[in-house]
């Protein structure tokens, strides 16, 4: 036995030989099925181990996490991910219930219990969104679903389920909603432009004929009616540029000083801002001019101002400058946005609260905003961006928490120092006593327009509607030189009177008035070549003359 044997047998009683063979044998076979379980165990133990893996890897692609509930005892099971999701350090799987409620938003945990205590109820399937909050205070929005299971009475015993980080869903969804509102606005925009414009036209119109018509106006009548007209042609343009952001329009750009926008700005800060806000200014008066659409930066100018004053609740110093700088290549190397020449720099700068480093590289993104629900849109800052960039200009921001930020615009510069001509200083043209059919069903707009063309020395017959205007072209057809005709009118309108007029006479000069550039629309029966011209409200009185000289004369 000692040399290895399992058994031994004396010669004197070899009548145990036999049933110690079998008992060798069945040994030997309990051995053998023994080692076979031992090894079907480990390799059941690896498939089980290596589905885990594979199963763990696989709720990790997907970012999901698993929960194993036991009602009765309020003990939980989770899987790392599903600690990760809540915000907890993965390795503890023993959770509890109260640990899972304790990241609920606490504005959403009544209704998360009662929609679960629903369910184990009614016996049926668990499906809820709501927010969490993880310890660092940031909000994740979560879907959890589960399936209850129930003992032989009828007893709620356990639910197992999964849970799934749906943020960055909750976060499209929000833009999405946020783009069709914006495209919803395009369109409302477009829809009102027309009666917009058609308010501002006589409006403006008046303003500019006033000093022409009174004597001796004074010069604080005349300051006061310069004012009405910058304010009216600023309405008139921001119409257009919501217009223009609507249809995807290129921008008009003219050569501009950026110190009257400034001056502008300065008075809206003076006027409008809280008195507890101080505002400092350093603007060079020889600024090179740049090529820029007038209304846009002032859209940028003003959106920059007015979170510096949203910067600093409890007060405190605004700071407004603009000086020239030369981008040589040292720069450049160091900011591959800045191109080598020539800019004007715009800074606008606070002493409020400050942007936290974690975010300041987000605060140009669409929809991004730190301010209350209610007080921000998300795209004041985006926009800034995206004109500046249109305009082939960066910008360079800086900030301390409770210190303030300071924001840079960078315009690319003409180093000349002449500056866009203002048309209007030129003296008007006038007409020869031409007779003009002007069509208009806007009453305001029909009398100051009529008023302003005799005080430029030309015959108008006005009619005020499509029908009243072919019948008048019926009668005077021989002596009008030219059609002002509005587009959008009741009954018979400008589109249907061009078509009847042009077959009448395919030469009559016909220049299109409209509220909307694109409200002239297509209509194949209108020969568009024939008409000498479009005419958008509101228009200015040099607007009106020029246009009326150029196709009367050509």
């Amino acid at each position: 036995m000692q040399a290895g044997a399992n058994d031994f047998v004396s010669k004197g009683r070899l009548k145990r030989l036999i049933p110690a063979i079998e008992r060798s044998l069945r040994e030997a076979e309990n051995n053998r099925q023994r080692q076979q379980a031992e090894k079907a165990l480990k390799e059941s133990e690896q498939k089980v181990q290596a589905f885990n893996e594979r199963l763990t890897l696989a709720l990790d692609a997907v970012q999901m996490g698993i929960w194993d509930w036991d009602i009765p005892t309020n003990e939980t099971i989770w899987t790392p991910y599903h600690e990760i999701i809540l915000g907890y350090t993965p390795g503890t799987p023993q959770r509890s219930y109260a640990e899972w409620a304790n990241r609920v938003h606490p504005e959403d945990l009544p209704q998360v219990e009662m929609q679960l205590q629903a369910a184990i109820a009614q016996k049926r399937n668990w499906e809820q969104e709501y927010r969490i909050i993880h310890p660092n205070g940031s909000l994740h929005w979560v879907t959890s679903r589960g399936r209850i299971y129930y003992n032989d009475v009828g007893q709620a015993m356990r639910m197992v389920g999964i849970i799934i980080d749906i943020t960055e869903k909750k976060q499209l969804e929000t833009q999405f909603l946020r783009a069709q509102r914006l495209e919803n606005l395009g369109i409302l925009a477009s829809g009102i432009a027309h009666d917009l414009n058609n308010i501002l036209t006589p409006i403006l119109a008046t303003a500019q004929l006033l000093p022409v018509t009174i004597a001796n106006l004074s010069d604080r009548n005349r300051h006061y009616l310069n004012i009405l007209e910058t304010s009216t042609r600023r309405g008139a343009d921001l119409v257009q540029q919501i217009l223009s952001f609507a249809r995807g329009t290129e921008d008009k750009r003219l050569m501009l000083q950026v110190k009257h926008l400034l001056l502008d700005i300065e008075k809206v800060i003076k006027s409008t801002f809280p008195k507890f806000i101080e505002l400092e200014k350093n603007i060079n008066y020889n600024l090179w001019t740049v090529n820029a659409n007038a209304t846009q930066l002032h859209q940028v100018f003003m959106n920059l101002v007015i979170n510096a004053r949203d910067a600093m609740p409890n007060g405190g110093t605004l700071n407004l400058s603009a000086t020239n700088i030369y981008i040589d290549e040292t720069y450049n190397a160091t900011n591959p946005e800045a191109q080598i020449g020539a800019y004007v720099v715009v800074s606008v700068s606070d002493t409020g609260t400050g942007i936290p480093p974690d975010i300041i590289e987000k605060i140009f993104d669409p929809f991004f905003t730190t301010k209350e629900v209610g007080k921000g849109t998300g795209l004041g800052l985006s926009t800034v961006f995206s004109i500046i960039k249109k305009h082939g200009g960066f910008i360079e921001v800086s900030s301390t928490i409770n210190q303030g930020s300071c924001f840079k615009v960078y315009l690319p510069a003409t180093t000349t120092a002449n500056e866009q001509l203002n048309t209007e200083d030129f003296e008007l043209p006038k007409g020869n006593g031409e007779l003009i059919l002007l069509v208009d069903d806007e009453i305001a707009i029909g009398d100051i327009t009529k008023t302003t063309l005799e005080a430029y020395n030309y015959t108008v017959l006005l009619a005020r509607n499509g029908m009243e205007a072919i019948a008048s072209y019926v009668q005077y057809k021989n002596t009008i030189k030219l059609v002002l005709m509005d587009i959008h009118m009741p009954s018979v309108d400008g589109k249907t009177a061009i078509i009847t007029l042009q077959k009448i006479n395919s030469q009559v000069p016909i220049i299109a008035m409209s509220g909307s550039k694109d409200g002239m629309g297509e209509n194949p029966q209108i020969n568009y070549n024939e008409l000498q011209g479009f005419l958008p409200k509101p228009f200015t009185v040099y607007e009106l003359l020029t246009i009326l000289q150029n196709v009367l004369h050509s």
